[in-house]
């Protein structure tokens, strides 16, 4: 999250939630609603790009305001729904770059200026998100079943004594670590087979338990770039992972299409890593 230039003695902020070369329709910009607190959203031009941005309090939006605001969970949530609500009415008729989470602006001139001062990585973005939509897949391993407890072989039979023990918890041991490879092995699948579907990928942190709610571990965390014209083949070959589970040893969850916020960094150098463009 960024909060650029934002005071807490000013009486308005401008929020900025994206931005794109085709104007917005005026009435779907004014059925939208970014942030609770503040007016309608509208269009500053800067050029040919259309920057979507609202006014908010700045008792609200200020600097120290905002970062205690955004510490609380609840706010945190609603604050994000606000600017994804925003950046849905700019990509209305065309590609967009969203912005930062929270990039504020004392006023209108400042926002056009910083537009005008991003212009050349702006262009690059928007012709690259044309016609193109992100998907997000992830890849769990599949979840094992409860282990006996640790004790249960140490109360009767001729292998009960401590050796015994401690043989058969190293043959559990190996027994994971061979499933867990096996399912590695089976999620760099998934990934190859779905990138030769697409035109760039890029891997994100996988997910704590903490966050998935789930005691599988998360293998992948993988955003794609598809193409709108490639969109039924990369689907085709998520169905056959999703649907049919050819891989036993790994479960694919997977959603889309979304605005491609992973691929729309305008604080980033917009050529791809070599890791991350994918031959299309």
């Amino acid at each position: 999250m960024s909060a650029s230039a934002a005071g807490p003695a000013a009486p308005a902020l401008v929020c900025a939630f994206a931005v794109t070369r085709t104007p917005p329709d005026p009435a779907g910009l004014a059925a939208a609603r970014g942030h609770e607190e503040g007016g309608a959203l509208r269009v500053l031009r800067a050029g040919d790009l259309c920057l979507v941005v609202q006014d908010v309090p700045a008792a609200l939006f200020g600097e120290e305001a905002l970062t205690e605001r955004l510490n609380r969970p609840e706010d945190l949530e609603r604050c994000a729904r606000a600017h994804h609500r925003g950046v849905e009415a700019a990509a209305g008729r065309g590609p967009v770059v969203p912005l930062p989470m929270a990039t504020l602006y004392r006023g209108d001139r400042t926002a056009e200026l910083a537009v005008a001062a991003r212009r050349p990585v702006l262009d690059t973005l928007l012709a690259r998100l044309r016609d193109r939509t992100e998907w997000a897949v992830k890849v769990h391993a599949s979840e094992a079943a409860p282990e006996a407890p640790a004790d249960a072989g140490t109360r009767a039979g001729p292998g009960s004594g401590g050796r015994a023990y401690l043989s058969r918890a190293s043959a559990r041991r190996r027994e994971r670590q061979g499933a867990h490879g096996r399912a590695l092995a089976e999620a760099e699948a998934v990934d190859a087979a779905l990138r030769s579907h697409a035109v760039a990928a890029t891997r994100h942190r996988p997910q704590s338990e903490r966050l998935t709610g789930r005691r599988d571990p998360q293998l992948l965390n993988v955003a794609y770039l598809v193409e709108d014209a490639r969109r039924a083949d990369f689907t085709a070959a998520l169905a056959r992972f999703t649907a049919d589970r050819p891989l036993p040893g790994v479960r694919v969850e997977a959603s889309g299409p979304w605005i491609p916020y992973s691929f729309a960094r305008w604080d980033e150098d917009p050529r791809p890593a070599p890791d991350q463009e994918t031959p299309s």
